[in-house]
């Protein structure tokens, strides 16, 4: 009786969806009013004042209207925004995405049970994988619990993209094949695709309704390792996943149409759970230098990865491993999420399975040869050849700060987040003597579908207190004051952007209305101090918290001379990754992690000697 109760009792994790709040439209005025403050500190008095006039007029006229149809689309849709964040923030974007959109990152395992050690690939990937398959199998049985913010729950439903998840190039606009379904909608696909030296592989990973165990999976990974061993390479066709959209859809289109075989193998690949790719090199990393590991994870071998699928398991010949991830369907921390619970299962088995090395009868991997002809390996050759040149010209690095952390900021009653961004704001203004327009990831979970909102970190609070500690004739007092203005306003402006009460987001939304109603673009997104603030994703910084875990990732800089800033936090450390362009020469991602570390060591001495 008692496991009865429990388990109608238990919650499922996609049951409080339907009572989810719809995601909230701003008051016209409110964000206006928040939009001016967050150009302040971009504007010379002159332009400032032309742009209050362009806000003002924007407000009074065609603003009021273009918000009252958005007023209007959120009577009729639980998420105003969802459709067009998906279509324009990412199907209908054409650049490459597996470097410029999609997020990677090394996993922690080496930081415990599994050192860097050659001679373990395999048996690893089998210990991972079977634990990427319990998660699967929690979503699938809705036994994942629902995450919440204190008692407040937040959307799950992210967490249907996870596995089984792939976008499909097209033409103009990309599309999301989803072939997830919980146990209770019916059957879901449970083959895995495994990817190596060019050469493409599938099995299921489920045998008479059983998942596989890890001494099954070793022998499945072993099979596909045997085979490709002493052999030619493959084609590579993985690698025009890694191509401009519109050059990829193009492509594909051709390769359905030499062999209508291709387009099955198309299908087994987009429906698969997740892809494995088995990498030849060996990023050797350390907890205190992650940096090879990032940068193969961002950008390793186009020809053993999917670009497009939402999850690729990288394991490297060294025993480390890493992901990356295709961006549109799903935020990081959903991938946060399962490898964080990844970390902790084989932290706690010590990366060891304790279970039977029975190894049942399943069929052997099946190879997928697609058929190609002369253009489809011209198309891979100048694939590789783009991806290549772009790959060379990102720089990416991933240290730890070791010198404190999470424990001795919050003794000194400041917030971790908040320390971590106002350091950052620092190191930027030292390097290059302004301020750098920032976006920090703010969360709208809260809300029914919601994803992410912008909170803009250059505040004017921020950028007075750089020039406080930049100025040698300013004392500790001044600086203490300047320092806790800064962070009240960061703190302010994060928990209203959590709230749905930033201001970008319904920026963009009336700006698509009047492009979907064809008017000319209104003047307030013409206005330089729009783009120079950050917004249309001009932001020089681009930056995000990946958590408080082990979990950690990394992505390319929004623009040419920016730089992609991604951190975690722990008790004792700061964790972080920074991306920039090798081709600006005013950027240098290192330049930035020393000024970063020096920033953070003043901040600690002025709250120690302020004792705040």
């Amino acid at each position: 009786m008692e496991n009865n109760l429990s388990e109608s009792l238990r919650e499922r994790t996609f049951q409080y969806q339907s009572s989810l709040p719809s995601l909230p439209v701003p008051l016209l005025e409110m964000s206006l009013s928040k939009y001016l403050n967050a150009v302040q500190p971009f504007a010379s008095e002159e332009e400032f004042k032309a742009t209050m006039d362009i806000v003002r007029k924007f407000q009074e006229g065609v603003g009021k209207e273009l918000h009252q149809k958005l007023l209007q689309r959120a009577k009729t849709k639980k998420n105003w925004l969802e459709e067009w964040w998906l279509d324009a923030g990412y199907l209908e974007v054409r650049i490459p995405s597996q470097l410029n959109v999609n997020f990677s990152g090394p996993a922690p395992y080496l930081e415990h049970c599994w050192p860097p050690e050659e001679g373990t690939q395999l048996q690893r990937a089998s210990i991972g994988t079977w634990h990427t398959l319990q998660y699967w199998n929690l979503i699938r049985t809705e036994r994942l619990h629902p995450q919440k913010s204190g008692k407040i729950a937040l959307d799950m439903d992210q967490f249907r993209m996870l596995f089984n998840t792939c976008k499909v190039p097209g033409v103009q606009k990309d599309t999301i094949h989803n072939y997830f379904k919980t146990e209770r909608e019916g059957p879901c696909p449970s083959h895995l695709v495994v990817i190596c030296r060019g050469r493409i592989f599938t099995f299921d990973t489920v045998c008479d309704g059983q998942i596989l165990t890890p001494p099954e999976l070793l022998r499945q990974l072993s099979c596909v390792k045997e085979c490709c061993e002493g052999e030619p390479e493959g084609d590579g066709v993985a690698a025009l996943t890694s191509e401009e959209r519109t050059r990829w859809a193009l492509a594909r289109e051709h390769l359905i149409s030499i062999d209508p075989h291709n387009n099955t193998i198309l299908e087994t690949i987009q429906s698969s759970l997740f892809i494995i790719s088995l990498d030849e090199t060996k990023p050797y990393s350390t907890p205190e230098n992650y940096t090879n590991l990032a940068v193969e994870a961002l950008k390793g071998n186009p020809t053993i990865r999917w670009g497009d699928k939402t999850y690729n398991s990288l394991s490297f010949a060294d025993g480390s491993f890493g992901s990356t991830c295709d961006h549109a369907p799903y935020d990081a921390m959903v991938l946060v999420s399962m490898c964080w619970y990844l970390d902790q299962q084989i932290k706690v088995t010590e990366g060891k399975w304790r279970g039977s090395e029975a190894v049942r009868p399943v069929p052997r991997p099946e190879e997928l040869v697609f058929t190609v002809d002369e253009k489809v390996q011209s198309d891979i050759r100048h694939a590789k050849q783009q991806y290549l040149e772009s790959t060379q010209d990102l720089q990416i690095v991933c240290y730890a700060f070791t010198a404190f952390g999470k424990a001795a900021i919050k003794q000194k009653k400041l917030h971790p987040d908040t320390f971590v961004q106002l350091a950052m704001q620092l190191a930027y203004q030292r390097i290059h003597k302004r301020p750098g327009s920032c976006y920090e990831t703010a969360m709208t979970r809260k809300f029914y579908h919601g994803r992410t909102e912008t909170m803009r970190p250059c505040t004017q609070e921020a950028v007075n207190w750089c020039e406080a500690m930049m100025d040698p004739t300013c004392d500790v007092a001044a600086k203490r004051k300047a320092m806790l203005l800064a962070f009240n306003k960061h703190n302010e402006l994060m928990a209203e952007a959590l709230e749905g009460k930033g201001f970008d987001r319904h920026l963009f939304g009336l700006y698509l209305i009047a492009k979907e109603e064809g008017r000319p673009t209104p003047e307030l997104f013409m206005d330089p101090l729009y783009a120079k603030s950050g917004g249309g994703g001009n932001f020089v910084l681009s930056s995000s918290l990946a958590g408080y875990t082990t979990i950690l990732g990394a992505a390319a800089p929004m623009v040419h001379h920016g730089y992609g800033f991604f951190y975690r936090i722990r008790d004792d450390r700061i964790v972080l990754s920074i991306s920039a362009w090798n081709s600006c020469r005013e950027t240098d991602a290192a330049s930035l992690f020393n000024n970063f570390c020096s920033s953070l060591h003043e901040m600690f001495h002025l709250a120690t000697t302020s004792q705040l």
